[in-house]
C-alpha cells in the first residue's frame, strides 16, 4: 500500500475469481479467467489501450455486465447472490459521460440513491451539502443549479458527489476525466485523492493515460487482452516491468517518468555537512518547495539554474537537493 495514502480504511475488499466475459458477436473473451483481489480502502487502477477488457471488467463488480464463468465477492458475499439494484445502491459508479438529469438540480441529482433508500429529507439535505463541499463546490451557489449552468469540471464534480451519495464502500471510476482538458484534469485527479484519503473507499479506476495511473492508484493492474500482464506498486512497476509489453506501454525506462513518484522529503541531504551545502549555495539555491513535492518539480528547479533546492516543511528547511541527490534517488529505485 502507497505510504501517502494516510485516510481511515473504511472501503470493502473485492475478490474476483477466474472471472471471464464474452461478447456474442466475438471470437475471444473479452476478460479471459481473470482474478483479482482488492484490499479494503485500497486504489486500483486497470491501465490498458482501447478494448483490452478493463472497463469490462469493471462493470462485472456491479453487474452491468455478468460474467460467463467465475465469481466476484464484495466483501465475502457473492454479488451473484445480490438483486443488481440492491447491489449497485451500495456501490458508486462514474463515467466519462457524466449522465447527470438535465431536469434535476445538482442537488436533487446528488439525492437519487438516498431517496431511493427513503432516507428523510433532513438527512439528505445535509449529505448533499457535505458532498458538495468534499468535491470543492460552494453549496449555496451549486445545489439549484441545473447540469446545463456546469462546466465540465464541474459536471464531473458533481457526478463523483451522487455516486459518493449513500456512502457506498466501493468506487467504480471508468475513464471518468477523460472529456476534460488538461488542466482540469489535473485537479479532478486532485480531488479524487483527497476524497480517498478523506474516506477510504475502494476505488477502482480505468484508464488508458499512463500519467493517470501513476498520480492516483495504490496499486496498478496492467491490462492486455482481457488477462492481467502485471500487477504491482506505480514505482515497482515502472523499475520492474514484467514483460516487454507493460516496458513499452509505461515508457519504464523513462527516468523522468519515476520522478513524479518520488517525494522530495525522500531525497534530501540529511548528513552533518547539509548546513556547510545551505551555506555554499545560499547565492545559487531556488525557492523552497514543500517535502511532498516531487521530485520531478525540483529538477525543473534545478535545470533553471539552481544549484540546489531547499526542502522545506512548515515553514522550516529540512535539507537540500541537488542534481547528485536526484541521480541517487533514481538509481536507488532501479534497484
Amino acid at each position: 500500500m502507497s505510504e501517502h495514502r494516510d485516510g481511515p480504511r473504511r472501503g470493502a475488499s473485492i475478490d474476483a475469481r477466474d472471472v471471464a466475459v464474452r461478447y456474442a458477436e466475438s471470437d475471444r473473451n473479452a476478460v479471459d479467467d481473470m482474478s483479482l483481489g482488492v484490499e479494503a480502502g485500497e486504489f486500483i487502477v486497470l491501465l490498458g489501450p482501447s478494448g483490452c477488457g478493463k472497463s469490462t471488467f469493471l462493470r462485472t463488480i456491479n453487474r452491468l455486465v455478468i460474467p460467463a464463468a467465475g465469481t466476484i465477492a464484495v466483501d465475502g458475499r457473492n454479488v451473484g447472490d445480490v438483486t443488481p439494484e440492491e447491489l449497485r445502491r451500495g456501490i458508486g459508479y462514474v463515467i466519462q459521460a457524466v449522465g447527470l438529469f438535465p431536469h434535476l438540480t445538482v442537488a436533487q441529482n446528488i439525492a437519487v440513491v438516498p431517496r431511493l433508500l427513503h432516507w428523510d429529507r433532513a438527512r439528505i439535505a445535509a449529505r448533499v451539502d457535505e458532498l458538495l463541499g468534499l468535491t470543492q463546490l460552494e453549496p449555496e451557489r451549486y445545489r439549484g443549479r441545473y447540469p446545463r449552468e456546469l462546466s465540465g469540471g464541474e459536471a464531473q464534480r458533481v457526478g463523483v458527489a451522487r455516486a459518493l451519495a449513500a456512502e457506498p464502500r466501493v468506487l467504480l471510476m471508468d475513464e471518468p476525466f477523460g472529456a476534460v482538458d488538461a488542466i482540469v484534469r489535473l485537479a479532478l485527479q486532485d480531488e479524487t485523492l483527497r476524497i480517498h484519503r478523506a474516506l477510504g473507499t475502494t476505488i477502482i479506476f480505468v484508464t488508458h493515460d499512463v500519467d493517470e495511473a501513476l498520480r492516483l492508484a495504490d496499486r496498478i493492474v496492467v491490462m492486455r487482452e482481457g488477462k492481467i500482464e502485471q500487477t504491482g506498486a506505480p514505482l515497482r512497476i515502472l523499475a520492474h516491468p514484467a514483460t516487454p509489453y507493460v516496458e513499452k506501454l509505461l515508457d519504464a525506462k523513462d527516468a523522468v517518468r519515476r520522478l513524479q513518484l518520488l517525494r522530495a522529503r525522500d531525497a534530501i541531504q540529511t548528513r552533518v555537512e547539509r548546513s556547510t551545502t545551505l551555506e555554499a549555495t545560499e547565492n545559487t539555491m531556488s525557492a523552497p518547495i514543500d517535502a511532498d513535492a516531487s521530485l520531478r518539480d525540483a529538477l525543473s528547479l534545478l535545470l533553471q539554474g539552481a544549484s540546489a533546492v531547499a526542502v522545506s516543511e512548515d515553514g522550516r528547511t529540512l535539507g537540500t537537493l541537488t542534481f547528485e541527490d536526484v541521480r541517487t534517488a533514481i538509481a536507488a529505485q532501479a534497484q
